[in-house]
């Protein structure tokens, strides 16, 4: 074993170990988070971490075919970021009926 594979060694070990702490506080965001933007974040972060866990992964085993599933993991995340952000869009717009309507210059629609 060269001292080049020596290095590549300790960098994966080292990268799986500060992905695993990621992970593990990313989950606890994503318990505790006391928003429910906060929590979006956290998942959304959980798909990075995991695109990182699938590159370390690749590199160590030198299998190709783990970028392509990293790509896959990465627009799927994006699209459920999307999703939830239009949600929360989607849900801050929802009225009582007891509050006036308003348009975007601060006036009052009258009807």
């Amino acid at each position: 074993m060269t001292f080049a594979d020596t290095v590549i060694e300790g960098a994966i070990t080292l990268s799986l170990l500060l992905l695993s702490l990621s992970f593990a506080l990313t989950v606890y965001r994503v318990i505790r988070g006391p928003t429910l933007p906060d929590r979006i974040l956290a998942l959304d972060m959980l798909v990075a971490t995991a695109i990182g866990f699938i590159a370390v992964i690749g590199i160590k085993t030198g299998y190709t075919l783990y970028v392509d599933i990293a790509i896959a993991l990465g627009l799927v995340g994006f699209l459920a970021t999307v999703a939830f952000a239009r949600f929360i869009l989607a849900r801050g717009r929802v009225q009582s009926e007891n509050e006036p309507d308003i348009d975007s210059g601060g006036e009052m629609i009258r009807e």
